[in-house]
C-alpha cells in the first residue's frame, strides 16, 4: 500500500517542477527597467555571438545597427531598440524585450528578443533563393588536372576577353 501513494505523490509534483522550468528567474535577467546595458555584452549575453570580441569586431565592422544608425559597441541599450544584425547571409532584424549583461542558455537568451515577421519572411525568402541557385551548382568529383585547368583558364579567357 505504500507503494501507490508514493507514485501518485510522485505524478502530482511532476507536473510542478515542471512548470517551475518554464517560469522566468527573477535572479535571471536582473530589472532592468531604467538601466542601460553595452551593446556588446547585450549581443553576447543573446548569443549572437560567441564571444564579446566577436560582437565588438561586428559592431566596428558595421554588421550591427541600432534603430537604423551605425554604432560603436560601447553604446548603451534600452528595451524596445531595434537592432539589425547581419550574420552571415543572413540578417536578422530583432526588438530588444528584455536587458541583460549575463550570458545564459540558449532558452533563456531567446526572452530577451523578438525577431520581427518581415525579418523572418526575408530570411526564409533568401534562404530559399539560395538552395534554388546551387541547384545549377555542378560539384566535381575530383580536383582538375593540369589539361583540365587548362580548359578552363582557356575558357575564362575566351570569355573574359572576347575580341582576342
Amino acid at each position: 500500500m505504500l507503494f501507490l501513494p508514493f507514485i501518485t505523490l510522485m505524478k502530482l509534483c511532476r507536473p510542478l517542477s515542471f512548470i517551475d522550468d518554464l517560469i522566468v528567474d527573477t535572479h535571471m535577467f536582473k530589472p532592468y527597467l531604467d538601466s542601460k546595458v553595452r551593446l556588446d555584452k547585450w549581443l553576447w549575453a543573446a548569443r549572437f555571438f560567441k564571444t564579446r570580441n566577436l560582437a565588438k569586431q561586428a559592431i566596428e565592422g558595421g554588421k550591427v545597427h541600432c534603430d537604423g544608425q551605425r554604432v560603436k559597441a560601447a553604446k548603451e541599450i534600452s528595451v524596445g531598440i531595434t537592432l539589425s544584425i547581419r550574420q552571415d547571409w543572413d540578417e536578422k532584424v530583432v526588438v530588444v524585450k528584455m536587458l541583460s549583461d549575463q550570458r545564459r542558455g540558449s532558452p533563456e537568451a531567446v526572452l530577451l528578443y523578438e525577431e520581427t515577421e518581415e525579418s523572418k519572411a526575408e530570411r526564409e525568402k533568401r534562404s530559399a533563393e539560395r538552395k534554388a541557385g546551387m541547384g545549377s551548382f555542378i560539384a566535381s568529383d575530383h580536383k582538375p588536372d593540369k589539361r583540365e585547368r587548362r580548359h578552363i583558364h582557356r575558357f575564362q579567357r575566351i570569355n573574359l576577353f572576347p575580341d582576342d
